[in-house]
């Protein structure tokens, strides 16, 4: 089984460029997939109008740019605390919102996070939360990707939910609406016991629409290295995913902008990129 193909391998420019610079990057570099996210600077969701918004539409359009938007893993999915809750709500019903006005084909949401003493009241809080905004996405015509994340040290006061195949499973075999998808961090899944095999042999590969990469070491700690400065095993899970028939793209979430142009390119098929 082949890599992907170069134009199915996107890059995470995250914060890293304003939305028109990013935009522009992309499509001097040959990049047709993006991942940003819109939480600080000019690009906070509150600064994009429907004049701005229409342009950087405009200009996706123009140079066949496919725009995801990715929530940030610092805002709690499960908080439950009175205000902070509604405050959460609001904050990812308005990515839904930016979504729209952006014409974006995702957005990649979270699971949130506990502190050890509370983890089924959180999980359960999170759940219903992203059933509402599923809900909520459904309406407006758009697309949710639950991502899992990446484990913590164990001595650690917060860890993520959704971090082991058992976690992410139970939301997602809980969460009906088709407004809510699958983003699969693979070397997050290289973080736990699981590992890449157990993730893909179980992941109903129809609902993933994201495949997110970075190398890292295999029951490791999190960490986001260029490809090779890790042991994580890229042609096999390429393999793994193309023989389950994923038919999404992958995303470069690596390094600095440029450390992820040259990764994707190593990933890519090799005739692709005259074996380079």
């Amino acid at each position: 089984m082949s890599p992907p193909s170069l134009d199915r391998i996107g890059v995470d420019v995250g914060r890293a460029l304003k939305l028109e610079n990013a935009i522009e990057w992309a499509a001097r570099h040959g990049v047709t997939i993006i991942d940003v996210q819109l939480d600080s600077a000019d690009d906070a969701f509150p600064r994009i109008d429907a004049v701005r918004a229409r342009g950087l539409r405009d200009a996706c359009a123009r140079y066949g740019i496919q725009l995801g938007l990715h929530t940030s893993s610092a805002v709690n999915v499960a908080e439950y605390t009175p205000l902070l809750s509604e405050a959460v709500d609001a904050y990812l019903r308005a990515y839904v919102d930016a979504s729209v006005l952006l014409g974006a084909g995702w957005i990649v949401v979270h699971a949130g996070f506990h502190f050890s003493s509370d983890v089924t009241g959180r999980m359960q809080a999170g759940l219903e939360r992203l059933n509402r905004l599923g809900d909520y996405a459904e309406v407006k015509g758009a697309l949710l990707l639950l991502e899992n994340l990446n484990k913590e040290p164990p001595d650690a006061e917060m860890h993520y939910l959704a971090h082991t195949l058992d976690e992410w499973r139970w939301y997602y075999e809980r969460i009906a609406s088709p407004a809510v998808a699958l983003c699969f961090t693979a070397n997050h899944a290289h973080l736990v016991p699981e590992g890449v095999e157990g993730f893909v042999n179980a992941l109903p590969v129809e609902r993933v629409r994201e495949v997110r990469l970075a190398d890292c070491f295999r029951n490791g700690v999190e960490q986001h290295l260029q490809p090779g400065e890790g042991d994580f095993d890229f042609p096999d899970l390429f393999r793994r995913m193309e023989e389950k028939g994923f038919a999404g793209h992958y995303m470069a979430a690596f390094g600095a902008l440029d450390d992820m142009l040259r990764g994707r390119k190593r990933l890519a098929r090799p005739a692709e990129n005259n074996g380079r």
